[in-house]
């Protein structure tokens, strides 16, 4: 009797150490497996069109250099001062961005803004080297079927789209820097996936269990144009000491503007230190 005892007392005290140990391990296992389904939140169904807005656009389908056909808006501006090329952030489509546009429309810059693959009428799924692919193609055309002059480009990103953005213009910059872009604008970013994860996660291996990493902390110093970077401390998704991270890395010439507000609504309430201070960094650009 006093052995099974022992036996039965020693199985409950195995089941619960082991449980927690078979439950963290299914949970690491899931997020190994579902990774890109806790970054990306595409929708297709496009909401409305600058048309909506009283804006001129075009409708512009073109190709990634996999194969995957992509999806863009191009709204142009009498007399521009330059072109935005705006990489939007994991969630929705480009018809969420209408906001972003109208400003830069008023700004003066002619904007392009495409969905990533898997995003809005864009094709495949999406993907780290995917979103990369798509920016490149979103340069060439603007490059190449628009004949625009780099030096007239300002590349923008928000949140992941900053990343995007930020790898886009080092690529260029390491390929031929009289093609690069003019400027980098980077609003809310995170210095990288695995640091994001490092916040939600801290119990975890985050850097072991990452398959997707966007690392802009190792990018963004590398880059050879002005550079400007918005972010609030009372960012709620991203945290704020991230986007200091990423000005202090950054060389020089660089900026920071300080928003308030929460991430996806801090370019809003922060209207006129938003718009001044990115109009002033154009206009400071000389294009």
């Amino acid at each position: 009797m006093v052995v099974l005892k022992k036996r039965k007392a020693l199985r409950m005290i195995t089941s619960i150490l082991v449980t927690p140990v078979i439950i963290l391990f299914i949970f690491m296992l899931l997020l190994y497996l579902f990774q890109s389904h806790l970054i990306y939140f595409p929708t297709k169904n496009l909401t409305v069109t600058p048309e909506d807005y009283h804006l001129d656009y075009e409708s512009i389908s073109f190709t990634a250099q996999d194969g995957i056909t992509l999806s863009g808006w191009w709204i142009p501006s009498k007399n521009a001062r330059g072109t935005m090329l705006i990489c939007h952030g994991n969630g929705g489509n480009i018809s969420h961005r209408l906001d972003t546009i109208l400003i830069y429309h008023k700004l003066g810059m002619s904007v392009f803004i495409f969905d990533y693959r898997g995003y809005g009428k864009s094709s495949g799924r999406p993907s780290e080297w995917g979103t990369y692919r798509d920016s490149e193609a979103a340069w060439q055309y603007l490059t190449e079927e628009r004949h625009i002059d780099a030096n007239r480009i300002i590349i923008f990103g928000r949140s992941l789209g900053g990343a995007v953005a930020c790898q886009l213009a080092v690529d260029l910059f390491e390929k031929n820097s009289d093609t690069a872009p003019k400027a980098l604008i980077l609003e809310s970013t995170f210095t990288s996936i695995p640091d994001m994860g490092a916040q939600l996660y801290p119990f975890l291996p985050i850097k072991l269990l990452a398959r997707i990493n966007y690392p802009t902390i190792d990018r963004i110093g590398k880059l050879r144009c002005p550079v400007l970077i918005l972010h609030s401390p009372h960012d709620d998704v991203i945290p704020y000491e991230q986007g200091r991270t990423l000005y202090e890395k950054a060389k020089e010439p660089k900026r920071f503007i300080e928003l308030r507000g929460g991430h996806n609504d801090g370019f809003m309430l922060s209207n006129e230190t938003y718009i001044l201070g990115i109009d002033r960094f154009i206009s400071d650009l000389d294009m």
